[in-house]
């Protein structure tokens, strides 16, 4: 007996004014791009980097990145498009689900380099800031399947399993594991990791990437071994396992062989920056000293007129006693005359 379980969406997609398609998985795929860009600034900004530069490169590795990403997934599930029956048109149709991660970091970090060799910043600087907003963004984009019924696991009677009621391309309707839900979760603990242990450990010349890489292969592994959607297997194992454990040894092969050559972090990420925040300084000091400046004129010139104020003072008080001692004469004179 069903007692709970997590609903899917009755749609997909939603057409504004009847017109316009407005889909889910695309949403959830924006939002995430949104966020990563984001966080990246931020962290960009507190490396000593420029605002603004994450996103100017984020131009150039997101297009690719989707690419990327539509590409593995094409190629290691060709029969889905180019086997019989099927219209190989429906291979463009990204809005309809198909990304793999792999080909999306690997063609995403072609795009990132060229947006990184016309800014002269290094790579791995750029992909330490953004690591833990591209796994935000991966957790966030997971919901795109759930829009889509898709990529969800064994069956189970559990009370947070997904309901399927959609029976196009060979489903069953039925309860099963929220597969979706599980790596969406995990990528937000894989960000978290990776924001603690750059702070803790100062990550750099792109370690935290690899941290983030590396346990991000961890969860998928797990995770791939419960889906139940078709997928090629080599040796008992589904092919993105294995693509995991590659990943994975190359993800902690980069961070050993990196921590022992170039220890530490970058001191200087993006040129110019540096001069660009102390120039800002300068101007700040400049303004501060102006300030003070005033303030001592006017103080100055606040002393002079009291200064001439007491001098008024002063003489005002000589004149009223000359006038006194002028009358005393007077007297003094008249007296004498009256005597004589």
């Amino acid at each position: 007996m069903e007692l709970a379980y997590i609903p899917s969406p009755s749609r997909s997609v939603v057409h504004l004014f009847g017109v316009i398609p407005l889909r889910g998985y695309a949403f959830c795929i924006i939002i995430g791009v949104f966020v990563a860009v984001w966080l990246g600034n931020k962290r960009w900004i507190a490396r000593g980097g420029r605002a603004g530069t994450v996103a100017d490169i984020a131009v150039w590795a997101v297009p690719f990145g989707l690419v990327g990403g539509r590409l593995y997934h094409v190629i290691t599930d060709y029969e889905l498009y180019f086997s019989e029956g099927r219209d190989w048109v429906d291979a463009f149709k990204v809005w309809e689900g198909g990304l793999g991660i792999w080909g999306a970091i690997a063609l995403g970090a072609v795009g990132a380099w060229i947006g990184c060799r016309r800014r002269g910043i290094p790579l791995p600087a750029w992909a330490d800031a953004l690591a833990p907003g591209i796994a935000l963004a991966q957790a966030i984009g997971r919901w795109g399947n759930w829009f889509n019924q898709e990529l969800y696991g064994k069956a189970t009677d559990l009370p947070w399993a997904v309901k399927i009621t959609s029976s196009t391309d060979g489903r069953v309707p039925g309860t099963y594991q929220p597969t979706f839900l599980y790596e969406s979760l995990w990528c937000v603990g894989v960000a978290f990791l990776v924001i603690w242990a750059d702070r803790r450990f100062k990550l750099g010349h792109g370690r935290a990437f690899a941290l983030y890489v590396a346990s991000y292969c961890v969860g998928r592994a797990w995770i791939e071994y419960l889906r139940v959607d078709d997928a090629h297997h080599i040796l008992g194992l589904r092919l993105n396992d294995w693509t995991a454990m590659v990943v994975f040894l190359l993800a902690v092969t980069y961070f050993v062989i990196s921590a022992k050559k170039r220890p530490g972090r970058e001191e200087v990420v993006e040129p110019g920056a540096a001069e660009d925040g102390e120039a800002d300084g300068d101007g700040d000091e400049k303004k501060q000293t102006d300030v003070s400046a005033k303030a001592d004129a006017g103080d100055k010139e606040a002393s002079s007129e009291a200064k001439e104020a007491a001098e008024d003072d002063t003489t005002g008080e000589k004149s009223a006693a000359d006038e006194d001692s002028a009358d005393e004469d007077v007297k003094d004179e008249a007296e004498s005359a009256k005597k004589g």
